[in-house]
């Protein structure tokens, strides 16, 4: 299978600060795969890497069969790149941006009409209003046209949709699939689980390491072991309470639940009945479907 990006033993470092840690893995071409962890994981000093705006510490990477370090100038003619920040100038219109990108590449605008024909369409209304002055999910469609302008192979976005409502979320997903349908191969992270599921792998990374990569349903078939929802009436005080029972591994909110990740010694009935002893009433406690979220958390845990 031919790969869009190879990253083998990648490192990088700020003073003590070790933002990615030995970290390998490969991009199919045509794939869109995701990166998933919490803010300090390492996502955005790797696209940094990948997009060649720093140079890492040890390790390797290559984009389109560059390395990043002595083939810079080719790779960033081949990459289109969304940082999580609104990168575009609010002080020009949504046309002006456009045009501003579209000469920074050294391309004709109008040649690309076509890839970007299907997002346009959505702010072409607003083609003279300053790009500052557009909606959450209105600033990121312009800034994935102007990351496409040049045609590039490789796409990196940066948690594209964040702090955007849930109609633009998925809209702007529905985006990046008929662009996977085109070839383009994608990296993107998101902290948002239902995004997650629509990518083709996913990588969990946690303090510039990686925890597991594989298909959303492999890494949730991957759990490993039961998994309980507990309800009951004093949520906070039944949390705290269910930390210190044994044979429990972890417990933690989870919507109106908790979700309790149980040992192999664990006995739901007398952890019922304990809890029961201690005052809690109404204490329900059933098996639970583990998700994405279940499997990070689980093996952050574990690390």
């Amino acid at each position: 299978m031919e790969t869009a990006i190879t990253v083998e033993g990648l490192t990088k470092r700020y003073g003590t600060l070790t933002a990615l840690d030995g970290v390998s893995f490969g991009v199919a071409r045509g794939e869109l795969f995701g990166l998933i962890g919490p803010d300090g994981a390492g996502k955005t000093t790797l696209f940094r890497l990948l997009a060649t705006l720093i140079v890492p510490d040890g390790g390797r990477a290559a984009v389109d069969g560059f390395d990043i370090v002595s083939g810079y100038r080719e790779i960033r003619r081949r990459v289109g790149y969304m940082p999580g920040r609104f990168s575009l100038y609010p002080d020009l219109s949504v046309e002006e941006n456009l045009g501003f990108f579209a000469a920074l590449f050294g391309v004709d605008r109008r040649a690309n009409a076509d890839l970007i024909a299907p997002i346009y369409r959505q702010i072409e209304p607003f083609r003279t209003r300053r790009a500052g002055k557009l909606s959450g999910g209105m600033k990121q469609k312009l800034a994935l046209c102007c990351a496409l302008i040049h045609r590039p192979s490789v796409l990196f976005l940066d948690e594209p949709t964040t702090g955007v409502d849930a109609v633009s979320r998925s809209e702007f997903w529905d985006m990046l699939s008929d662009l996977k349908r085109r070839g383009i191969s994608m990296l993107v992270s998101t902290p948002y689980m239902d995004e997650a599921r629509r990518c083709d792998r996913i990588a969990l990374c946690d303090r510039g390491r990686l925890l597991g990569v594989d298909t959303p349903q492999g890494i949730v078939r991957g759990f490993g072991g039961r998994l309980y929802a507990l309800s009951g009436g004093e949520m906070y005080g039944l949390l705290v309470a269910a930390r210190r029972e044994p044979g429990v591994e972890e417990c933690y909110p989870f919507g109106e639940a908790h979700h309790l990740v149980a040992g192999p010694d664990f006995d739901p009935e007398g952890f019922v009945r304990r809890l029961a002893g201690q005052g809690f009433r109404g204490v329900v406690l059933r098996p639970a479907e583990p998700g994405i979220e279940d499997v990070f958390i689980k093996r952050m845990h574990h690390e």
